[in-house]
Order: structure tokens, then sequence, then C-alpha cells
């Protein structure tokens, strides 16, 4: 097959999968379930009041799921057999608070069976999550279906903390996401705490002429070296993403301009001249940076992909 040919007929193949099928609507649940969006956030605030690390958790469990096999949360399914399923995946084994989507789900089905999927569940506790973290609230689409297939070998879809910003370009194009929503999109990372592992390539051993990257604030580099031992002997060791790690605010991107971000893929966004004047313009206004995730949140979170509602988050019916 010629090169060309390949690269059409496996952009159609990535892109139909994240094609928003299924019809989404923002009063999807007004006659079946009506508080449906009420018991959620029950479950997300009553798991932030005891853990502060649950916003960020949601967060990034939403983002992993829907870059996937779209919004369908193929994320909570279970291996089984000879299956690995998707949250065994090398980049998803960090995941937690998944029982956060289990609480509620086990209220739901008390009130209204068989009616609001766990993938719905999982985009509107992002949200709830966001909010609560002092982040912007916005209506969310519904109507997503659960799927069916859970892949750990398809994880390796998921951008990379060392990617370049062509790849992150990329990644994001193929889901039908711009340059505009992968900035947005990565203030994310102003929530949580990232192992060692994710930006141990920018500290030591960066290439044959760096030790440390040189893209990277030096003081900051040494501090990072202190925090994480050479050969990666404690697993659990690593860091804030930013100094206000549970605050949903625009310190990220204030962190990239003074060359402190954690990730080669953060820092990657001044490479490009369209995603630098974002960084500069978040940076300077987080009213600009909560408008501008909003709209990307909903964008990204209508991919769906889904057949079905499970019954129990963790297994197809």
């Amino acid at each position: 097959m010629a090169p060309i040919v390949a690269l059409f007929l496996s952009s159609v193949l990535i892109f139909s999968v994240f094609s928003p099928v299924n019809s989404l609507s923002y009063n999807y649940y007004q006659k079946t379930c009506p508080h449906a969006e009420s018991m959620i956030a029950y479950a997300v605030k009553t798991a932030t009041s005891k853990d502060k690390t649950v916003p960020a958790a949601l967060l990034r469990l939403h983002f992993h799921d829907c870059f996937i096999r779209g919004c369908d949360a193929s994320v909570l399914l279970n291996s089984h057999g000879s299956n690995k399923a998707e949250k065994d995946g090398p980049p998803n084994l960090s995941l937690h608070a998944l029982y956060v989507i289990d609480s509620a789900k086990k209220d739901l089905e008390t009130w209204c069976p068989g009616v609001v999927s766990c993938a719905d569940i999982v985009a509107l506790a992002a949200r709830d999550a966001v909010a609560l973290s002092g982040g912007p609230s916005w209506d969310v689409p519904k109507g997503r279906k659960d799927g069916r297939t859970s892949k750990a070998s398809e994880t390796i879809k998921l951008p990379a903390p060392t990617f370049t910003i062509s790849q992150l370009q990329q990644s994001f194009s193929q889901r039908g996401l711009s340059l505009d929503d992968l900035v947005a999109l990565s203030g994310g990372h102003t929530l949580g705490f990232s192992h060692c592992s994710s930006f141990q390539n920018r500290i030591r051993n960066f290439n044959a002429t760096h030790d440390v990257d040189p893209l990277i604030n030096p003081s900051f580099a040494a501090k990072l070296k202190g925090v994480c031992p050479k050969n990666g002997k404690s697993k659990n060791a690593g860091t804030t993403m930013d100094p206000s790690s549970t605050t949903f605010d625009n310190t990220y991107f204030k962190l990239i301009l003074q060359k402190k971000a954690l990730f080669s893929s953060d820092q990657a966004l001044l490479s490009n001249p369209k995603t630098k004047n974002l960084v500069k313009k978040f940076a300077t206004s987080r009213e600009a940076f909560s408008k501008a995730f909003v709209n990307s949140m909903i964008k990204m979170s209508s991919l769906t992909g889904g057949q079905e509602i499970r019954k129990n988050c963790r297994v197809v019916n």
C-alpha cells in the first residue's frame, strides 16, 4: 500500500473512532433522572473533603478516557481473561479516585436504574472537580454511552509528557482538537502531582551535549534533582504540578514562561508561535484561560463512541 494512502486510511480510522455519533443534549436526564447531576456532585464533594487530590485525579481520568476511544468510560473497565484493559496500561497505572465514579453510579442505580452512563458520570465529575478547585463551572452535554472495548495496548495513543509540539499537534488533531484546544486543555496541569518518571528525561542525561534540558530553569532543575533520586529507586517520588496544585488557576502558564514547567510537553508550547502567544495570553488572564478551557472541555467531552449503559462501571453488561 502506498505510504500516502496508508496514512490517509489510518487517519480516517482514528477519526471515525472519535466521531460524535451519539446525540448529546444539555437536558438529557431532565425527565429520566432529574437529580443525576446533584448526586454526582455530592459524590465528588464528599470524596474531595477527605482527599484533596481527588479533583486532579478525576480531571485526568476524563482526559485519559476521551483520548482512547472517545468518552465512553472504557478506562474504567477491568482486565478480563487474556484481555488487559486500559487502566492496566503503563500511562494509566497511576490513575486513582475511580471509587468516586463507583460511588456515584451505585447511588444512581438505586434511583434511576439503567439510565445514567458511566461515561456521563466521568464527564460530570470532571466538571465538578474543576469547580470545587476554584475553577469555572459549565453545562455539560449528556447522553454518552459506555464502551464495551478496553485495551491496554491502546494507551500508547495518549500524549506523552516527552512529546514535541508536532507530536502534540498530531495527537490532538486526530481527535478533531485544535492548537487552541491543546493549550487550553494542557492548563489542566495546574492541578495534581507528577512522579519523577514523567520528567526525569529533563534533569538527567538529557542528550549527548547536556545533562539537563537547557530549556529548564537551572535552579528549578536542581530542586527537581533533589526530589528525584538517581536510578528511580523510589517509585512514589515526585512533585506537585505547580505550587497551588489543588487550586485551578493560571499558574501553570506563568511557570512555562519562567521555564519552570515539569514536562517537555509543557515547555514545548513555547516552540510554536501560535501556542506561545496563547500561553502568554492565559498567563496574563485567568479569565481568558477559564473561558478557553470550558470551550475545549465541552469539545473534547463530546467525542463519543459507546454502545450501552453499564450497570457496573467496571464490567460490560
